[in-house]
């Protein structure tokens, strides 16, 4: 679903991924918090609680007019600083190792992002004196404000404070996916991208990186100069600088992006959120933009199908709508980025210096965008935000028409399209992978991930599913949910070429709900309970203290996957995508809603290694009983999809709690009757809103892991930890 946010509305899920990791992965997430306001279940009720150019290129100041935003969120050994205003908008990560870094991951780093482009700059430190660690970078706020960085055109200037003599030993200018490779990757660089950076001596003393981008005209700048009166010395190409301060500027000429502003941003019923949660809005804000939102800065700052449309998801309340609105940017971009021959929903696009890196491998001239397709469920997510807001919202009602005869212009082969048709094929995808299913309700009609690839929903790092093929979430809750949807969306008249599907496909998505859940299901009995969990403290050496006494029933969940590694029936990872079940699905099956609540209540009333519950939140995957269909030391606190806590995935599982438990104020539901499985599914809802309180300072970070120390779990991030053996880690 890609780093950092702060907590910020009812039912938000995504935040902005800031630095705050390093561990290896092919996702992305911009997650956008959780709530700042504590919902709490009483009495049964649910209620609130409150250069090749030879000539020397200057950047231009933002004219004074402008109005800019700012905004710092530490996460030591991570600084993100934020600005954006009328002329563009970039993010600044300084990193500089704490005195219990791993300093084989942990390095001094400046590094600026930009939405334009998906560009930036990266610049690596050393300590001239070669003691690793004793080099500390920060910034320092401008004279007279509390501000370190000050925007220019299509760029950011500050100051950088070194506390040592230092050498700059390695630049990469360009694109923030070469960026993200090179971190997350085997540390290797296109000597095509690197041989282009030009290093220059500036007749004032400062030195001047910079770059011509493959398209021969883009360029992105680097400049520094000593606040004081010496020079920059460059010993082969490389800077060398002695303690100090030092003036830094970086630009680009890629054209900007228009930025969403607040009050374009957010509804106008939802505008006291502005006031009341400012550097929240502002955060959310810096990834919002007429044409698209961004999934997370830094790592990847551009277009992720499933990161937005999650994210309109839960913020959809507050969010605006209409032509120009938030809504319909997220909408329009996902239609946009569509392939048009089956179907298929944009995952990632690619843009800027990289597309055209790319085409160049695969002999073509060009600057046109890619878009990587690899990915299941966004497929399955698109119809379900169509269908919130042009069905079940009064201004997209009003919209639908207009909206859907739009014509797409982004990507080449959909010029000229409409919405609809695009829209259509997607349905059309949809309808055609769950059709067997319902004839034939077996494990080989399920929904898997594409041949030849290993990823293919939100947990998609290497081991994410512990090389499961058929994953939970997408065939249990997205596929039902879609297909839900489509007879919707059909009913309202979008697909006037299918009216059958009112029926046909409302009849299919109830099959589904109530078929797919039974081949998830995992039923350990007390015994065997203890015996596992025993058995997995004694394999991974987990510190803490674990009472296998308080298992005294089965425990169920549902397996991560089918078809795992070995022939593996099931992939036996304890893990919360139940959230998707309930935050998507309103079941009516009253047997099964029964047994789904009470399993989803005790997982998450459990500790962990017992459950998922842990003091710094909810850990997403838990292989304490997967003895025999997982490697358990490749999901551990260090592993990106391993036993961490994800911001979003708290978000979900609050609100699809809160959804169920809502529905026993209007519909006669055999749950909401049976007292003890409500008062625990409460407990469960209440719990989950402790931790989410109890842990509010980190929930502006997409990912955090944890460390036991002095008899209890604390948070750390998850890019302090060394990854997993034979894993990479992902840049923070």
């Amino acid at each position: 679903m890609h780093d950092d946010d702060r907590a910020l509305l009812e039912d938000d899920a995504l935040s902005i991924p800031l630095e705050s990791y390093e561990s290896a992965t092919d996702s992305a997430s911009g997650q956008l918090g959780i709530s700042s306001i504590k919902r709490r279940c009483k009495d049964g009720k649910l209620g609130e609680i409150q250069d090749p150019p030879q000539t020397v290129k200057l950047p231009s100041d933002v004219p004074d007019a402008c109005q800019s935003s700012y905004l710092h969120l530490s996460d030591p050994p991570y600084e993100n600083y934020f600005t954006s205003d009328c002329s563009g908008a970039s993010q600044v990560v300084v990193t500089t190792p704490l005195a219990d870094s791993d300093l084989k991951i942990i390095s001094p780093r400046l590094l600026i992002a930009w939405p334009a482009g998906n560009s930036g700059i990266v610049a690596y430190f050393s300590p001239e004196n070669g003691v690793n660690g004793s080099l500390s970078l920060s910034l320092v706020n401008d004279t007279g404000t509390d501000r370190a960085l000050h925007p220019l055109i299509s760029g950011v200037g500050g100051v950088l404070l070194l506390n040592s003599s230092a050498i700059l030993d390695l630049a990469i200018l360009g694109s923030i996916r070469t960026i993200r490779e090179f971190v997350e990757g085997p540390s290797t660089l296109s000597p095509k991208i690197q041989d282009a950076i030009k290093v220059r001596q500036l007749p004032d003393g400062g030195v001047q990186l910079s770059r011509v981008w493959l398209d021969g005209t883009t360029e992105t700048f680097l400049t520094m100069h000593s606040s004081g009166r010496g020079s920059i010395s460059i010993h082969n190409g490389q800077p060398h600088f002695i303690a100090g301060a030092y003036v830094f500027n970086a630009w680009h000429n890629y054209p900007q992006l228009d930025q969403l502003g607040t009050t374009e941003l957010i509804n106008p019923g939802s505008r006291s959120l502005v006031s009341q949660n400012r550097d929240e809005v502002d955060s959310l804000a810096f990834l919002s933009y007429s044409s698209k939102v961004l999934a997370g800065a830094w790592r990847f700052l551009t277009y992720f199908g499933r990161d937005s449309l999650v994210s309109l998801l839960l913020l959809q309340p507050v969010l605006s709508e209409g032509d120009g609105g938030a809504v319909e940017a997220i909408l329009g971009a996902a239609i946009e980025r569509i392939n048009s021959e089956d179907g298929s929903v944009c995952h990632e696009e690619t843009i800027g210096d990289y597309a055209l890196y790319l085409n160049e491998q695969q002999g073509i001239e060009s600057t046109d965008p890619q878009c990587d397709y690899k990915m299941i469920d966004t497929d399955f997510l698109l119809p379900i935000a169509l269908n919130e807001y042009f069905v079940k919202s009064a201004v997209g009602r009003s919209r639908q028409e207009i909206f859907f005869a739009r014509r797409a212009s982004f990507l080449s082969a959909n010029r000229g399209m409409p919405y609809g048709d695009l829209v259509l094929a997607t349905a059309e995808k949809i309808m055609k992978l769950t059709a067997d299913f319902e004839q034939s309700p077996v494990q080989d009609n399920l929904i898997r991930l594409t041949r030849g690839q290993t990823v293919g929903q939100w947990r998609d790092s290497p081991n994410g599913l512990g090389g499961g093929r058929i994953p939970y979430d997408v065939n249990a809750a997205l596929a039902p949910a879609a297909l839900r949807a489509v007879a919707s969306l059909s009913d309202s008249g979008v697909f006037l070429s299918h009216p059958e599907w009112d029926a046909t496909a409302s009849r299919r998505a109830t099959f589904w709900e109530d078929n797919t859940l039974p081949f998830f299901q995992v039923n350990i009995t007390a015994e065997g309970a203890r015996d596992l969990v025993d058995k997995y403290v004694n394999v991974t050496g987990f510190p803490g203290t674990v009472d296998t006494s308080d298992l005294e029933s089965p425990v169920v969940f549902h397996g991560l996957a089918l078809n795992g590694k070995g022939d593996q029936p099931i992939v036996k990872v304890m893990n919360t995508d139940d959230c998707f079940r309930l935050f998507f699905l309103n079941s009516t099956n009253q047997v099964q809603l029964s047994t789904f609540l009470s399993q989803a209540a005790d997982n998450i009333l459990r500790p962990f290694p017992l459950g998922l519950s842990t003091p710094v939140g909810l850990v997403v995957a838990n292989p304490a009983y997967g003895s025999g269909t997982v490697d358990v030391k490749r999901f551990t606190e260090s592993a990106y999809h391993g036993t961490v806590v994800w911001s979003w995935q708290l978000a979900m599982m609050a609100a699809g709690l809160e959804r169920q438990l809502d529905r026993c104020n209007h519909e006669q539901l055999t749950y909401c009757a049976d007292a003890p499985l409500r008062n625990r599914v409460i407990r469960a809802y209440n719990h989950l809103w402790d931790l989410i309180g109890a842990n509010r300072e980190h929930l502006s970070s997409e990912v955090w892991s944890w460390i036991y120390k002095d008899g209890d779990f604390q948070y750390t991030p998850l890019g302090a930890l060394p990854p997993p053996e034979g894993q990479s880690p992902v840049g923070s």
